[in-house]
């Protein structure tokens, strides 16, 4: 790698809004080599293209800063790109690719694990009112003042999966662990593959019409964007829960707020959305009947600490002119 003398290599990192890499990896020596500037809120537009144009190497958290042909192409310097993960959907690798950039990403750690743990805390959290009764008792109060429907039992209820996948696959063995009953759909369902995880396959209509909880499990496509739009909505439980920590693409936002006003499903626990961070002023805030959490799903330490490493391996192998690990093709 070649550099004039006397100037020092630019890394930005982007949208680590948690603010966890520096935290969990040693950064020492490749700040003995570059210089290293944390953009944990960035900008977008010119301000972006501002902030990033004298950058060598760029880190990305997950797809949350999208890196498009357009962006690429104002930033002249740019050599290296790494990400958090093993998917970027908001990356132009051929853009990347066609100037010779070389781009790399991490591990993931146990992303798949606290996932479905967060779905389950979702889950139980929105079936058992958490919110509610944790806000009553911080008021100094115990029961409500007016009777109310009480918290519910999944013992016994229908768990419907969409999507049965390494995240899906573990959601269903914690269903059956709690006794529901626990069926699937997916756009290539098989009786013969849901049956493998000891579940039964549905046609999706049949799914949302008999399942308690729908939780959402799929990789967005042009197929199922927008895959619960009002009609498949109105086919719900009135005392369903819906569950996302998957991708908000999956579920037409605009649709379900209406939807939620009528009380079909009776609730939504959602951890992902259309726009993220949520907008102050978004509806969906506004409504009693959801439980909102701020896309936690992988956000854990021993994921981040997966990201952190990873990313300091690759910029520490591109800094002294090695290949990083785990190159994208």
């Amino acid at each position: 790698m070649t550099q004039q003398p006397n100037s020092r290599l630019r890394i930005a990192v982007l949208a680590d809004t948690e603010q966890a890499l520096p935290r969990l990896a040693d950064w020492s020596a490749i700040q003995a080599l570059a210089d290293v500037e944390f953009i944990n809120h960035p900008p977008s537009g010119d301000k972006l293209i501002a902030l990033l144009r004298e950058a060598d190497a760029l880190v990305l958290m997950r797809d949350r800063v999208p890196l498009h042909a357009a962006l690429i192409d104002q930033l002249p310097k740019l050599r290296y790109v790494v990400f958090t993960g093993t998917r970027n959907t908001t990356l132009d690798l051929a853009a990347l690719h066609a100037r010779g950039i070389p781009v790399s990403h991490t591990e993931w750690g146990p992303s798949k694990e606290s996932t479905c743990e967060m779905t389950w805390a979702l889950i139980l959290g929105a079936l058992r009112h958490m919110e509610q009764e944790t806000a009553r008792l911080r008021a100094g109060q115990w029961r409500a003042a007016q009777p109310q429907a009480l918290g519910g039992v999944l013992h016994g209820q229908t768990l419907g999966l969409i999507g049965l996948g390494e995240i899906g696959s573990r959601v269903a063995r914690v269903g059956q662990a709690f006794g529901m009953d626990v069926v699937t759909w997916s756009p290539n369902m098989t009786a013969e593959r849901a049956a493998a995880y000891g579940v039964r396959a549905l046609a999706l209509n049949e799914l949302l019409g008999q399942s308690k909880i729908v939780s959402l499990h799929l990789v967005p496509s042009g197929a199922t964007r927008h895959l619960l739009n009002a009609e498949r909505l109105a086919r719900m439980r009135d005392d369903a829960i819906l569950v996302n920590t998957s991708r908000a693409a999956l579920v037409d936002h605009r649709a379900l707020y209406a939807a939620l006003q009528q009380g079909r499903p009776a609730c939504a626990a959602l951890d992902v959305f259309d726009v993220e961070p949520l907008p102050a002023d978004d509806p969906l805030r506004t409504l009693p009947n959801t439980l909102l959490t701020p896309h936690l799903g992988f956000v854990t330490d021993p994921v981040f600490q997966s990201f952190a490493q990873g990313v300091v391996e690759g910029l520490l192998a591109w800094l002294q002119s090695e290949k990083p690990p785990r190159m994208m093709s």
